[in-house]
């Protein structure tokens, strides 16, 4: 899927993995418990730094860290889905990270990318679980409901 895709379904990916993890999919288990708080840290500086204006709490659990984000999104939609829409259609904007000096477009679609593959894998982890799969280890997908 190109950029465009990644950007008409990123709203719905967020509210999908939100959906999941309200529903009690148990990521513990999984590399999204580490990757997804990192992925929405590294999505809101990305923009930022186009012009946003997102500010997240430290030290929330994936689940409120999403939450958080996607309110903060949909409060300023239309003014968020115009700055995304800046940011893929600049070529030349660079931004600072730890690594060195990357394209901001470039950070912006590999997040809009993870937020689809994530969504991907939590639905596949619902699915598993409805049809009743046992749940894995670290290794494989965590699919267990929290208590």
């Amino acid at each position: 899927m190109e950029a465009a895709g990644y950007y008409q379904q990123f709203e719905r990916n967020l509210e999908i993995i939100l959906s999941g993890l309200d529903a009690g999919l148990n990521i513990s288990t999984t590399a999204l418990n580490v990757s997804l708080p990192l992925e929405v840290y590294v999505l809101s500086e990305v923009l930022n730094q186009g012009g946003g204006q997102f500010r997240l709490s430290d030290n929330l659990a994936p689940r409120e860290q999403v939450r958080e984000f996607l309110a903060q999104f949909q409060s300023h939609e239309a003014h968020n889905e115009a700055l995304m829409q800046r940011i893929l259609a600049d070529k030349k904007a660079i931004m600072r990270t730890p690594e060195g000096r990357v394209l901001t477009k470039e950070m912006l679609i590999r997040r809009l990318e993870y937020f689809n593959e994530a969504a991907r894998q939590i639905n596949v982890m619902r699915n598993q679980h409805a049809l009743g799969s046992p749940p894995q280890s670290r290794s494989g997908v965590g699919l267990q409901l929290a208590s």
